[in-house]
């Protein structure tokens, strides 16, 4: 089997949902384990950098990252977080494998679903800036997103709660309830467009198709790998 390469730690505890669900595949698949480099960056640091705008310094540290994953032995790269998915063609041209990237993913498993238009949840950057936007459209997709106090509470549980492994109910209620609203303004799916927010929203939650970015990324690498 071919190597995965994983851009992990953004946060870990969205890299650990990637490792289980690419080794879970594996096993199911092959009756193996995948064979993994992977390296997690510090998710305080590139938060930080995020949010003062230093975004040629988190592309610098993300191609970097890239460079020494190819170098030690990796088939393709995955970056384990939508945000960063912004530096995508910059990271993708820095290297000689394949970046499998997290927009594709998602929407070739939309169209899939016969999904025109679809509600997304993330960061604000994952919101609000055009890479997830741009790329669905690729794809005839249009993307509806939260009103900006709703996109504002989200990227606080994102940040606050999930990445630190905290679950809470009155998060839940309040992200259904939002949900809600995209769906009654014209949502057919939704796209969970964080790696993070799966810990909290799936499938059972809702009566419309649910898409978790981190399951489907998981899922490409491995038929890419077998």
């Amino acid at each position: 089997m071919k190597v995965i390469g994983l851009i992990g730690g953004l946060s870990w505890e969205s890299t650990s949902l990637y490792y289980k669900h690419i080794n879970t595949l594996t096993l199911s698949q092959y009756n193996h384990n995948a064979k993994l480099v992977l390296y997690s960056m510090d998710f305080g640091e590139v938060t930080n950098l995020l949010q003062n705008q230093q975004y040629e310094e988190v592309q610098n540290q993300l191609v970097q990252v890239a460079k020494k994953i190819e170098c030690s032995g990796a088939d393709c790269i995955l970056m384990c977080s939508n945000t960063v998915h912004q530096f995508a063609e910059e990271v993708e041209q820095a290297i000689s494998i394949p970046l499998l990237h997290i927009g594709d993913v998602s929407a070739e498993e939309i169209v899939e679903h016969d999904v025109k238009r679809i509600g997304l949840l993330g960061t604000k950057q994952t919101m609000e800036q055009d890479f997830y936007k741009t790329r669905l459209a690729n794809y005839g997709v249009e993307i509806i997103i939260p009103k900006e106090d709703e996109r504002n509470f989200i990227h606080h549980v994102i940040l606050h709660e999930l990445s630190k492994g905290i679950i809470s109910q009155q998060s839940k209620v309040r992200f259904l309830q939002i949900i809600q609203k995209l769906i009654e303004n014209g949502a057919e799916g939704i796209l969970l467009g964080c790696t993070e927010i799966p810990l909290l929203i799936s499938q059972k939650d809702l009566s419309i198709p649910v898409f978790d970015t981190a399951f489907l990324h998981a899922k490409t690498a491995v038929q890419f790998a077998g």
